[in-house]
């Protein structure tokens, strides 16, 4: 296996329970923090990439594609952060409804902060450039906007759901993934 190659090799990551620790953005670790991990027993290996190994003075070794913790993580909060605004949102303007990549989009103050509002989960939605314009330094009843839905704190299931139903987290993952991610999944008859 060429070296690009490898380098660009990710370990999924999964809890005790063998679901992946987040969804949110989902899990991994570079095939090398992973590698680490497994000769630190910090972990337990589950499932390797076939004919990819890599080598040290005296042995070969496998590289890891699915490990698991050792010990149940409880994720009790979900991070404040842009990425994670806008995938409670649904990468959706909260204000038109229509949908837009990450970079097209930006976070709005539904009160806005020369008015007090406070940079938190329930006062902060995503927003199109335009209507964040449009709305600019007004309340909503001032402007004559409405929102989608209320903005409200997500628990790290409700974060997790949401990326599962997102189509780009689909694409980015490997196929030495697939039997790792679709426990809780209906079986087809």
């Amino acid at each position: 296996m060429t070296s690009a190659v490898l380098g660009d090799l990710r370990t999924l990551v999964l809890n005790a329970d063998m679901q992946p620790l987040s969804w949110a953005p989902l899990s991994v670790l570079s095939w090398q923090d992973a590698f680490v991990a497994v000769m630190q027993e910090r972990v337990i290996q589950l499932k390797t990439y076939e004919d990819v190994l890599v080598h040290s003075a005296t042995r070969s070794h496998e590289v890891p594609a699915v490990v698991a913790l050792k010990n149940y993580h409880k994720r009790r909060r979900v991070a404040f952060t842009r990425y994670h605004l806008f995938l409670r949102d649904e990468f959706r303007c909260q204000y038109c409804g229509n949908q837009f990549h990450a970079k097209d989009l930006t976070f709005d103050h539904v009160i806005p902060r020369s008015r007090n509002g406070a940079s938190c989960w329930t006062n902060i939605v995503a927003s199109c450039p335009a209507d964040n314009l449009r709305k600019g330094n007004l309340t909503l009843e001032q402007s004559g906007m409405r929102l989608l839905r209320a903005p409200f704190e997500p628990t790290p299931h409700q974060l997790d759901a949401i990326a599962r139903r997102s189509m780009s987290i689909r694409e980015d993952l490997h196929r030495t993934w697939s039997d790792f991610l679709y426990w809780d999944s209906e079986l087809e008859p």
